[in-house]
């Protein structure tokens, strides 16, 4: 089921990195081993009243001038219409209206997407008469909040619940293999889906922006359903306003949450950059299955083992991804296009594998034998018993004596093992501790 996604929108210094931090509390999750995702947080997903919701941070807008901050805050704005369900304009209640609020107003009323206004810094019962200006801005009734008080916040919730559609996602469909091709602007996205499917159904453009919104596009080969989700592309924060960037990062997450498999198409003449890795952290994140394609191969230089060393290059430069197959391609020739598909479903399946109990904790006695588990202030780490517990990535429950005795390098290696063991290539696998009880 997927979370709908609620944007927090206003001009700078309204206090809508405050409230982001305050209404998803400590649910921002921290993987270290996924650079370039946890630095710049901008989104999480948090609960309300047993519901939900992928909250989104738009952040600050700089700018030079007083027209292009209203100019910015207008593009803001308007990504935040296409991408979330329902939007939470946030306003300063001590400063009231000023111009850039207006003009935010005016593009949400022509939106016709729910919009709850919030009136922050209202710190105190006596200062509620600050409200009633708002209402002049045409979005509806103001709530008043202070988000640095935590004031306020649960009627804010309520409203956001109140104007969202739950229930209503996407029913999984096993016959059906959903792909999403990501990667920043101008790596041959498009002309590779234009590949796949043998005829041009999405426009092919240099200039970045072209695809502006995910294309869904169904289609059939030997008997096996795909559903292909053609994404924009994630652009350089230093050619684009701020919160452009970051609502295309948000275009990305969308699709890799629907996806099973995750096609990040990289540039072959280029090196990997920072961008490629931000993408890939969320794929990983996510936990979807992952093909590393290495587009515009045809433009590359060959020498001897020129393949082999951009795979070890690969590997250096993600390595929280190294189970990541690579496919080395040309859009504008069609050179290995045609094997991407059989790559597809066979991570697919290893992203839907299923191993029964007792062959698993075979498995792990056999790894044991060969390394066995670390000891921490004289006491050595117990494994009784493993089980996986669910699929998507393959996701595994280990029964321990303390859970605190396993180091990080050592669940690394068990899940190394297991890969290795059943050739689980392309797709994450997710490994907890748990103590065991009496229960268990």
């Amino acid at each position: 089921m997927l979370n709908p996604i609620v944007a927090i929108v206003g001009r700078p210094n309204v206090g809508k990195s405050t409230l982001f931090n305050q209404l998803v509390g400590g649910r921002i999750s921290i993987i270290d081993d996924t650079p370039g995702v946890t630095r710049d947080r901008i989104y999480a997903d948090t609960e309300w009243l047993g519901k939900k919701i992928t909250l989104v941070d738009t952040g600050g807008i700089a700018a030079q001038s007083e027209d292009e901050l209203i100019s910015r805050v207008r593009e803001q704005a308007d990504v935040a219409i296409e991408t979330a369900e329902s939007v939470i304009f946030l306003v300063d209640g001590k400063e009231g209206i000023t111009p850039e609020d207006t003009e935010v107003a005016h593009i949400l009323r022509k939106s016709q997407k729910p919009v709850i206004l919030a009136v922050n810094k209202i710190d105190a019962p006596h200062e509620e008469d600050m409200l009633y200006e708002f209402y002049n801005l045409g979005v509806g009734n103001p709530i008043s909040i202070s988000a640095s008080h935590k004031r306020g916040l649960g009627d804010l919730l309520d409203a956001v619940i109140e104007h969202l559609t739950f229930g209503e996602g996407e029913e999984a469909d096993e016959d059906v293999i959903k792909i999403a091709v990501l990667g920043k602007p101008n790596v041959g996205k498009s002309s590779i889906v234009n590949n796949l499917l043998g005829e041009e159904r999405v426009i092919v453009s240099n200039i970045p922006g072209t695809t502006r919104d995910a294309v869904d596009t169904p289609f059939e080969i030997d008997g096996q359903r795909y559903l292909i989700i053609d994404t924009a592309g994630i652009r350089k924060k230093s050619r684009v306003s701020q919160g452009l960037e970051r609502y295309s990062v948000i275009r990305a997450l969308a699709a890799i949450r629907r996806c099973d498999v995750a096609l990040l198409v990289i540039d072959a003449t280029e090196e990997v950059t920072e961008q490629d890795t931000k993408i890939g952290g969320l794929i990983h994140e996510e936990g979807k299955g992952c093909i590393l394609v290495m587009n515009k191969w045809d433009l590359v230089e060959k020498g001897t083992n020129t393949m082999s060393r951009y795979r070890e290059r690969l590997k250096k430069d993600l390595a929280f991804m190294e189970y990541a197959p690579s496919i080395f391609t040309s859009a504008r020739t069609g050179r290995r296009i045609d094997k991407m598909l059989d790559m597809v479903k066979e991570v697919y399946e290893n992203c839907i594998f299923r191993i029964s109990t007792g062959l698993l904790n075979d498995l792990l006695t056999d790894a044991i034998a060969v390394t066995e588990p670390p000891s921490k202030k004289g006491r050595r780490l117990k494994i009784y018993y493993g089980t996986q517990v669910s699929v998507r990535p393959p996701t595994f429950v280990l029964f321990v004596n303390d859970p605190d005795l396993m180091h990080f390098s050592y669940l690394r290696y068990l899940e190394n093992y297991f890969r290795k063991s059943f050739r689980l290539e392309g797709t994450p696998i997710r490994t907890f501790v748990r103590p065991k009880t009496k229960d268990s």
